[in-house]
């Protein structure tokens, strides 16, 4: 990488908004220094796995998120709408802050407004707006990290929602505004 004048001046205006604006500041940075960006999933109700590379060259790519909108559609209903990229990238940002390309299990990903209001009757921890209708919460685990740290973990990213699930052992995240539970 050459470091000429532009690149500090890049730099230091990007390190100057990462104050005011955490999650796209790390998007920003994450677009100079990670070529590319995996996840690897895995559906606790339809037993798929999936392991995707759905950042690379600089853009996302649309077969790799057509595949990631699938294993996280609504298993109710089957269901798919598209996921929201900055949730993507956070769990990326989750991924690279744990190490070691962990799976995430996902509890429950998008939910249809006929589902979220099903499940709303059998539990009042769920939302009657929830982020899941529309693509941008997803609640998960990772086999070999308790769900406390994964809470930390989360709750120190500053890009969301997080809420804590210990009697369920998950964690919900989100891209709403910043706010914990």
């Amino acid at each position: 990488m050459v470091c000429d004048r532009r690149f500090f001046l890049k730099m230091g205006a990007q390190a100057a908004v990462s104050a005011l604006f955490p999650l796209s500041a790390m998007a920003s940075i994450n677009r100079l220094f990670i070529p590319e960006r995996r996840l690897s999933l895995y559906n606790t109700h339809t037993d798929e796995r999936l392991d995707v590379c759905y950042y690379y060259q600089g853009r996302y790519h649309p077969k790799a998120l057509k595949k990631i909108d699938y294993i996280f559609r609504d298993h109710y209903s089957n269901e798919i709408r598209p996921i929201h990229k900055e949730l993507l990238d956070l769990l990326h940002a989750v991924s690279i802050t744990i190490g070691d390309g962990p799976q995430f299990h996902i509890v429950s990903g998008y939910r249809t407004s006929e589902t979220n209001a099903m499940l709303r009757r059998k539990s009042k921890a769920v939302a009657k707006n929830s982020l899941h209708m529309q693509g941008k919460a997803v609640d998960i685990r990772i086999s070999d990290c308790d769900t406390k740290k994964l809470n930390n973990i989360c709750k120190r990213m500053h890009a969301g929602g997080v809420g804590y699930y210990p009697e369920s052992d998950f964690v919900h995240v989100d891209t709403g505004d910043v706010r914990f539970w």
